[in-house]
């Protein structure tokens, strides 16, 4: 359309347009804080649980004793998936990129649920819910699937970090494993309005489906430019090879102008808070693994680019890493990214729709005009 004649700013991007409230998070760029609900990220990292920031996102306050078993109880009682779900997931072609098959397996959930468009919030609350316990199943039993192995039940007496590491390896996991993937739920559950999050609103906003609204986030946060950045870190890491190797080729990329995974981001101008705590953690399982290359190389690449380019890390740059460290396969790390980021999702969800309005922004035509259609015969 033409440029409207209460237009007054254009952003390429929509950057700095500002497109909801939210009681939710807030990421504030020039600062390099995070806060969900209050918190400031440093005070909730390493302090509460994945389930705690569920019910802080969802309820506007930590829970009690009381509440957070429930809740527990609760998720766990959602993680059962209808078979007819667990059939299409399992039967893809193994080389099924995961992200593609957590996006399938989500809008199937959407076809076996009687609920799916029932508008009352009560139901939307327990459909958002239901989600933050299904998706990590469904990903596990592709995962599973894909390998020939058979699948693991959930256990409900595990929590969501230590119930999707375990249904993915088939045994219990250490809790200092379990301890350090809770923390990368922890950290990745809400961002702000980030791109999956944005699109996940602007779906829910039309008064779509939960489930349309989070297969629409999985489809965008799968791109390199957002969750898919993680698997691009340790795809470089492994590419550049060694340590030694490393200056030679930051080098090469500035020279060229290509851009290095996991360093700069659009919104924090100096350091993501998120990515101290996992070099932390990455500098803890590399040692106790033996192999610490991997965070060598990550930081010598940081110190190069915030020396040359003023860029720091960002909380992609050492969760690869982390993951890496504990064995998880690379193509697992977005769908890790996209299980803690349901919570928040779900949460914008549900905010949305306590006070919809349709997103619908205007763009300005550049194109021509007063074309005359010339006929078929003479073109």
């Amino acid at each position: 359309m033409s440029t409207p004649d209460n237009a007054t700013v254009f952003a390429k991007g929509l950057d700095g347009i500002i497109a909801a409230h939210t009681r939710l998070s807030d990421v504030r760029g020039d600062i390099g804080q995070l806060i969900y609900c209050g918190y400031d990220i440093n005070e909730l990292a390493g302090k509460v649980s994945y389930e705690e920031v569920v019910y802080l996102l969802y309820h506007n306050a930590l829970p009690n004793a009381e509440e957070l078993a429930e809740l527990k109880t609760t998720l766990a009682g959602f993680r059962e998936i209808p078979q007819g779900v667990v059939d299409l997931v399992t039967r893809l072609p193994r080389d099924t990129p995961p992200m593609h098959a957590l996006r399938t397996g989500v809008s199937a959930l959407g076809c076996y649920d009687t609920t799916a468009d029932a508008d009352a919030m009560d139901a939307q609350r327990r459909k958002a819910l239901r989600l933050v316990a299904q998706i990590p199943v469904i990903t596990a039993y592709f995962h599973r699937a894909r390998q020939g192995l058979p699948l693991v039940t959930p256990d409900p007496t595990l929590g969501e970090a230590a119930n999707f590491l375990y249904m993915i390896d088939g045994v219990k996991p250490s809790q200092e494993k379990v301890n350090t993937m809770d923390m990368c739920y922890v950290l990745h559950a809400d961002h702000g309005m980030n791109a999956s999050t944005f699109s996940a609103r602007v779906t829910i906003a039309t008064l779509s489906d939960v489930y349309s609204a989070v297969t629409t986030a999985i489809g965008t946060l799968k791109g390199p430019l957002h969750g898919g950045a993680n698997e691009g870190v340790i795809k470089m890491l492994q590419q550049i090879g060694s340590l030694e190797a490393v200056d030679a080729y930051v080098a090469e990329c500035l020279r060229q102008k290509q851009k290095i995974m996991g360093i700069g981001h659009r919104v924090y101008k100096v350091l993501d808070p998120r990515a101290p705590h996992l070099k932390r953690m990455a500098q803890l399982l590399s040692a106790k693994l033996g192999e610490p290359k991997w965070i060598q190389m990550s930081e010598r690449i940081a110190e190069l680019m915030l020396q040359e380019k003023n860029l720091h890390a960002n909380v992609d740059f050492y969760s690869a890493t982390v993951y890496y460290s504990l064995g998880i396969p690379t193509d697992l790390f977005t769908p890790i990214f996209a299980i803690a980021r349901t919570s928040g999702w779900t949460a914008h969800v549900l905010e949305q729709l306590a006070d919809n309005r349709l997103i619908r922004p205007q763009s300005i035509y550049t194109g021509t005009t007063g074309l005359k259609v010339v006929p078929l015969a003479e073109r």
